[in-house]
C-alpha cells in the first residue's frame, strides 16, 4: 500500500499514521462521502495456509461486529473490505494522541483526570458489552485522547482475531501481557470481566506511570507475574484508589460489571466516594472501603513512597500481635474475612472507627469512619491516634494528615468539614508497615 492507492474503489490513501506488529494505519479520504477516514490493513504474514484464511475470516467477522457499535467514546468502524487479500478496517479518523503518548509526554496524570478518562472509556465499553463485544485488548495505546479531553477507545475485537495480546493454544504470548487479566494470562478466554480488569490496569498505568504488574523485557516472566496477580497497590491514585482497586480484583466475580465500573469512575471523577461492593469471602485480595455518599477529593499529603511489594494471592492472614492491655482497641487484624476495627466515642456527636480493610506483606489499606451521632451538624473535626512503631501513612485522601513519629493527626478537608447529624464521612489511607504487625489503633475524634 502506498499514498494515492484507492482501496475498495472509494478510500484514497493520503499518509501513513502508524505501523505495528499486527497492522498498518493510514489516513485516507472516503471519496464517495468526502470525509476523512482511517484505514487499518491487518498484517497476517505470521499466519500461513488455512490458518491465515481463518484469521482473515475472523478479522472480517469481528470487524463487522464492532461496526455495530456507535458511541461518542468509541472509534467507529465504518466498513470492512479486502485489499491484496488482506482485511482492512475503515474507521473514524480522529486527530488525537494515545493515552500512552500523553503519559509519555506529560508524565503521570492527576487522579481526577484519570477518573474522567476512565469514565468515558467505560461508557463506550458498557455499550460494547451490551451488544456482545469483548474488546480483549484494552491498554493505553488503544485509548485516544483529543485536545479537548475527549477519550475514545479503539481496536475492538481485533486482538483476538489476530492473536495480538492473547495467549495462544500453545501458551505462547503474542504482544505484551502487561494489561491482561490474571485469568487470561493463565490461559482462560477473555470476557467482559477481563475487559474490566484491563481498563483498571490502563488507568493504573496513567496514575503510576507503569502497569500494575510492572515491566519486564522477558514477556514470559511478566506473563507468570500477571497470572499470579501480584499487584503493587497504587500510591498516587488518591480518591481514585477505591475504584481502580475494585476493577483490579483478581477474582473476576469480585470485579464490577462495566456498568458498575462506569458508575464508580463517574463518582470518583466528581470527587465522590464510588459505590463499591465488598468482595466475597474467602477470595479477598484487594478489599475496598464501603459505600459513602459524601464528596471526596484527594487532599492528603504523601509522607513516604509505598514500598514496592506484591499482594499475595488468595487468603492473606496477618500474624496476630497485641500491644498493651487486651480490649476493643487491641484486636488483631484478620486480613481475610475479619478486618480489625476499633471504635471510640470520646466527644458527643463525634465517633471514629478505624478499620484495616486489606493487607499485604509490607503494608495495608485502612479507613477511618467519622460518624455524627448527635442531633446537630458537626462543623469541623479532628482525628488523633498513635501508630505502632515503624508504621507510616504514605497516602491519605479525604483529609489532611500530619505524622510526627507515631503520633498522627488528621483534619477535615474543605468539602467534608460539615457532617450532618446521623451521617458519616470516611478518610482512606495506605500505610507502610512491617510484616505481621496489623493492630488497629484507638482513634479519638474531636469537634472543631
Amino acid at each position: 500500500m502506498e499514498p494515492g492507492d484507492l482501496i475498495a474503489g472509494r478510500y484514497r490513501l493520503l499518509s501513513l499514521i502508524g505501523r505495528g506488529a499486527m497492522g498498518i494505519v493510514w489516513r485516507a479520504r472516503d471519496e464517495r462521502l468526502d470525509r476523512p477516514v482511517a484505514v487499518k490493513q491487518l498484517l497476517l504474514e505470521a499466519q500461513s495456509g488455512e490458518r491465515a484464511e481463518e484469521a482473515a475470516r475472523r478479522a472480517m467477522r469481528e470487524g463487522r461486529i464492532a461496526g455495530r457499535l456507535r458511541h461518542p467514546n468509541a472509534i467507529s468502524v465504518h466498513d470492512v473490505v479486502t485489499h491484496d487479500d488482506r482485511p482492512c478496517l475503515i474507521m473514524e479518523y480522529l486527530k488525537s494522541a494515545s493515552l500512552a503518548e500523553v503519559v509519555a509526554a506529560r508524565g503521570v496524570l492527576p487522579p481526577g483526570e484519570v477518573a474522567e478518562i476512565g469514565r468515558q472509556v467505560a461508557a463506550a465499553l458498557v455499550e460494547a458489552h451490551a451488544v456482545g463485544i469483548v474488546h480483549r485488548d484494552i491498554k493505553p495505546d488503544n485509548v485516544l485522547i483529543t485536545e479537548d479531553g475527549t477519550a475514545k477507545i479503539t481496536d475492538f475485537g481485533i486482538s483476538r482475531a489476530t492473536g495480538d495480546g492473547t495467549v495462544t493454544a500453545a501458551g505462547i504470548l503474542a504482544g505484551t501481557p502487561a494489561f491482561l487479566a490474571p485469568e487470561v494470562a493463565g490461559g482462560a478466554d477473555a470476557d467482559f470481566r477481563s475487559d474490566v480488569f484491563s481498563l483498571g490496569a490502563t488507568l493504573y498505568a496513567a496514575l503510576e506511570g507503569r502497569p500494575p504488574f510492572g515491566l519486564d523485557d522477558n514477556p514470559i516472566a511478566l506473563l507468570h507475574r500477571v497470572a499470579a496477580g501480584e499487584i503493587v497497590p497504587p500510591r498516587r491514585a488518591g480518591p481514585v484508589t477505591t475504584a481502580v482497586l475494585w476493577l483490579l480484583r483478581r477474582d473476576p466475580g469480585d470485579r464490577p460489571t462495566m456498568r458498575g465500573a462506569h458508575d464508580a469512575l463517574t463518582a470518583a471523577a466528581a470527587g465522590q466516594t464510588p459505590p463499591v461492593v465488598q468482595p466475597r469471602p474467602p477470595t479477598l485480595l484487594l478489599a475496598q472501603p464501603r459505600t459513602v455518599s459524601r464528596r471526596t477529593v484527594v487532599t492528603g499529603a504523601a509522607a513516604m513512597g509505598l514500598v514496592a511489594v506484591g499482594v499475595v494471592l488468595g487468603s492473606l492472614l496477618a500474624d496476630q500481635e497485641s500491644t498493651g492491655a487486651p480490649g476493643p482497641a487491641d484486636t488483631t487484624t484478620n486480613t481475610t474475612t475479619n478486618p480489625t476495627t476499633t471504635t471510640t466515642p470520646p466527644a458527643p456527636g463525634c465517633v471514629a472507627s478505624f478499620e484495616i480493610t486489606t493487607s499485604w506483606s509490607a503494608g495495608y489499606q485502612a479507613e477511618v469512619t467519622i460518624s455524627n451521632d448527635g442531633d446537630r451538624d458537626l462543623t469541623g473535626w479532628l482525628l488523633r491516634w498513635t501508630m505502632p512503631a515503624d508504621h507510616e501513612v504514605n497516602n491519605l485522601w479525604n483529609g489532611e494528615v500530619v505524622q510526627d513519629g507515631t503520633a498522627v493527626t488528621v483534619t477535615n478537608a474543605d468539602y467534608n468539614v460539615t457532617v450532618p447529624a446521623g451521617e458519616i464521612t470516611v478518610v482512606g489511607m495506605t500505610v507502610d508497615a512491617p510484616e505481621g504487625v496489623r493492630t488497629a489503633p484507638e482513634v479519638t475524634c474531636e469537634s472543631q
